[in-house]
């Protein structure tokens, strides 16, 4: 049977899981599984409703409209790379909060730019006829790239919206997103980070929890509100225990279709090496942050970040430690191979699969690290650093076809590529210089001195005297300097900037591994994750496609569970046990305002709540909707023992953690006193 054939009725056989787990695509919807576990019928208007209603946060996160009047809802750790950067020294809005009390005094963030999916469209076979069959592997992906890119610009020039072509099953699928896309986001309000994210990075990812982890901002266009498509009523009843709930959200990625061997990979290299490139970020971080109140005020959300990024890190590695994890994963290979095996046409069609996936990883392994740090890495420490990067790549890839260019740099993606790139938020060389030397440290402690690039690199200075001359030197801080250098290939080739000579150096490098690994990895693995998911499939299994921070449905309901003592944890919590866990100092000391609120309070109040909803990072500031359409609540955590299900999910006891709808209330309402903000959702 054909491999489109088998996706195409992927949602048929969705009834033989018995768990929740599950990030389902909306136009894969297992509808028959939710009627038979929990007697709700999902209908068509109920699913557009959660498409038209959710909201991406192009920084990494996800949110919705909650008015007629363009007011978007979402987590405060989702805003808080705008919040932060409208803050200042004399007006520091992460430590004070955030209230607009009338639209004008509504602040505009520099560089967020939010999209709402219109529509889905399943492409599969447009861009498996641009392969000819019997092409090589590598061809066969530089063709499916060229295809894709191509794709989206005529998408692009036909509606004038966002359009991505969104891999899924690693190549089994690809599906054309259309989104609606807005730039001029506004902040309306913010919460203090000392209630936003209480209990600081110790209570991060743990359960019970006391956070007011919102924010809300306003879309414009045209110099006015937007009048969304759709929006999400909030309940005025508020989440109730046992309740089916649904999250609606952007998912960045899971590793569910991993096998054995690229699990083992993850364990030996990949997971390893991103926990001590966030240990000694952190580490350099905190004593940039020692010099000063303003250099501890500049680094809050940098360091922030890669405190969540290790702490998860650390989850995904204490699941891919446990043998009984991995004998789970070996027993369901097993399992597989071994039914695949009674058929002799399943057998010559999916028997060596995993022999090959094996010889991918090992593939990996060899050019992970280097990769790693030339071409992933250099775009995500700090801000300077990218802009240097993208600057130069801008420059040189707008004078190629758009079938030839790095994806990243086709057609369609460039008006929010340059909006990042040409952004007037501030930044702060201090705190990038430090971010620069650590980046070299991170070269060296992975790479070694020896590596021919890196001594090119440093021309035999340290890290820190390169950092402090390239900082110094260069002109990148200046915007009209980015966009001179952006749109002329010959002068980033011949600029006399210490950053751009960086930039430079490491380029070839980086191109060469990354085309070794679109070759050698990536093009393969469109074939085998495809035949995997397929073999899956044939024979019952899990095949809904791992997450690509595109929209996605989970759902579960709200209930407590047992923990690994077996004692029973609540579902939800409450004011009364706030002010229970506050002591007064970090990270428990609670806004001034709030301890002047407590008398006003209604104690009993839920706070935050538990579900079995399959989430994962870049479900943070999704809204947790009820059967009704009606918004109860806010995604912004997991549990730890819930990080695990990044590979294989467990709803024994891994929970999602949200804020209650009614908790919300409650404080904007009796702390805030946020009348106006109130009033527009309903109140």
């Amino acid at each position: 049977m054909k491999i489109t054939h088998f996706f195409t009725t992927i949602a048929v056989i969705s009834a033989v899981l018995a768990a929740d787990d599950g990030i389902w695509l909306l136009n894969e919807f297992p509808r028959t599984l939710i009627r038979s576990k929990y007697g709700f019928d999902v209908s068509e208007e109920f699913l557009k409703k959660l498409q038209l209603g959710s909201v991406r946060f192009n920084n990494g996160g996800s949110g919705s409209f909650v008015s007629e009047s363009g007011l978007v809802f979402t987590n405060h750790h989702v805003g808080a790379d705008c919040i932060q950067k409208l803050s200042t020294k004399e007006h520091d809005y992460m430590k004070d909060g955030f209230q607009a009390k009338l639209q004008t005094d509504e602040q505009a963030c520099p560089d967020l730019e939010l999209n709402v999916l219109l529509k889905i469209e399943n492409i599969t076979e447009k861009i498996k006829s641009a392969v000819s069959v019997g092409l090589a592997a590598a061809e066969a992906g530089t063709r499916r790239r060229a295809e894709m890119s191509s794709i989206e610009k005529a998408c692009t020039e036909r509606t004038g919206h966002r359009c991505d072509v969104v891999t899924l099953f690693s190549g089994g699928q690809y599906h054309l997103y259309e989104y609606k896309k807005y730039t001029d986001i506004r902040l309306v309000f913010a919460p203090e980070k000392d209630i936003a994210f209480f209990g600081g990075d110790a209570d991060n990812f743990t359960y019970p929890r006391w956070n007011l982890d919102v924010c809300f901002f306003r879309v414009y266009e045209n110099g006015a509100p937007v009048r969304p498509i759709q929006h999400f009523k909030w309940a005025k009843e508020g989440v109730k225990r046992g309740e089916l709930t649904f999250v609606s959200g952007n998912p960045g990625s899971t590793g569910r279709l991993l096998t054995l061997a690229e699990l083992e990979l993850q364990r030996d290299v990949i997971v390893p090496l991103n926990l001590d490139r966030h240990q000694k970020f952190i580490e350099s971080l905190k004593r940039f942050s020692q010099q000063g109140p303003e250099q501890a005020r500049v680094a809050l959300e940098e360091i922030f970040g890669s405190e969540n990024s290790f702490k998860a890190y650390s989850g995904f590695m204490s699941g891919l430690n446990d043998p009984a994890f991995l004998l789970r994963k070996l027993k369901e290979e097993a399992t597989l191979k071994a039914a695949i095996a009674k058929n002799a046409d399943r057998q010559k069609q999916f028997g060596a699969v995993w022999d090959e996936i094996a010889a991918i990883a090992a593939e990996s392994r060899n050019l992970y690290r280097p990769l790693a740090v030339f071409e992933s890495s250099p775009h995500s420490f700090g801000s300077i650093l990218p802009i240097a990067r993208q600057t130069y790549r801008l420059a040189v890839e707008r004078g190629k076809p758009n079938g030839e260019r790095l994806r990243e740099y086709a057609e369609s993606g460039l008006d929010s590529l340059q909006a990042g790139l040409f952004s007037p938020a501030p930044l702060d060389p201090g705190l990038e210089q430090e971010i620069l030397a650590e980046y070299l440290r991170f070269a060296i402690r992975t790479l070694g001195a020896d590596n021919e690039v890196l001594k090119k690199v440093l021309a035999g200075k340290t890290p820190e005297k390169l950092a402090a001359e390239a900082i110094a030197g260069t002109k990148l801080f200046d915007i009209a300097e980015r966009k001179r250098l952006a749109w002329s290939a010959e002068l980033v080739q011949t600029v006399s900037d210490p950053l751009m000579e960086l930039v430079r150096t490491i380029e070839p490098e980086a191109r060469r591994l990354r085309k070794l690994y679109e070759d050698r990895v990536q093009s393969r693995q469109a074939v085998e994750t495809a035949r995997l998911a397929q073999a899956q499939y044939a024979l019952g299994g899990n095949i809904y496609p791992d997450a690509t921070f595109t929209l996605r449905v989970s759902f579960g309901p709200a209930i407590g569970y047992k923990d690994a003592k077996g004692k029973q944890v609540p579902w939800t919590t409450d004011y009364h046990g706030l002010y229970r866990h506050a002591t007064g100092k970090d990270p428990l000391a609670l806004p001034p305002r709030w301890l002047a609120a407590k008398s006003k309070l209604k104690l009993s109040t839920p706070f935050n709540f538990v579900t079995t909803a399959d989430t994962h990072g870049g479900n943070s500031g999704s809204p947790t909707i009820n059967t009704k359409g009606e918004l109860i609540g806010i995604l912004f955590d997991g549990n730890l023992e819930g990080l695990p299900n990044r590979y294989l999910y467990s709803e024994d006891r891994a929970r999602s953690v949200h804020v209650a709808s009614q908790g919300i209330i409650e404080a904007l309402s009796k702390v805030y006193g946020a009348a106006n903000l109130v009033k527009e959702l309903g109140f």
